[in-house]
């Protein structure tokens, strides 16, 4: 099996990109979860925020891992 090159990986990145950023663009609210799930961690108080989503990242990991192994053959 060939590696996969630099040339179609990065247009991969690209057409991912583009496409969060239509959705983000014409339809937020379907990522109006991000950041929102249990066990994310905010903290807000006068002047102080502290946002630590990590709940929000394992699952955005979990996704990317199983991707890449699908497409990933």
């Amino acid at each position: 099996m060939r590696p996969m090159s630099m040339g179609k990986i990065i247009i991969i990145i690209g057409a991912v990109i583009v496409l969060v950023g239509v959705i983000l663009q014409f339809a937020p609210q379907l990522l109006s979860w991000f950041g929102k799930l249990p066990g994310d961690i905010r903290y807000e108080r006068g002047n102080t925020k502290f946002f630590f989503p990590i709940t929000t990242m394992i699952l955005v990991s979990v996704v990317l891992s199983l991707l890449l192994k699908i497409f990933g053959k």
